[in-house]
């Protein structure tokens, strides 16, 4: 089994900054940063566990869900991540997603 931690612990990270930032930064686009990145996280698990099938799109819950989104996504895809390469990757989506959202 593959050790996801370093994932696991920045989609956290990046979720409890989304918690933690103004209203102004999150409808600046931190929200939909975040909520974009939720969305591929989503994708690229049901790519994994329903193959063959077209994903289904993370519906837009709010600018203030959009912590808890990528939190449950971001643990979802950590679930089905295979080797060290894939943990690799997950990390660089999640921290190029939290720098453009400015958190």
């Amino acid at each position: 089994m593959v050790d996801t931690t370093p994932f696991t612990r920045a989609v956290d990270h990046f979720a409890d900054r989304l918690r933690a930032a103004p209203q102004s930064r999150l409808q600046r686009g931190g929200a939909a940063e975040a909520l974009a990145l939720a969305r591929e996280l989503a994708r690229r698990t049901q790519l994994v566990e329903e193959p063959g099938t077209e994903p289904r799109e993370m519906p837009d819950a709010g600018m203030f869900a959009a912590a808890d989104q990528i939190t449950v996504a971001g643990h979802d895809l950590a679930l089905v991540l295979k080797d060290d390469d894939e943990v690799a990757e997950a990390v660089r989506l999640v921290e190029q997603a939290r720098e453009r959202a400015g958190v």
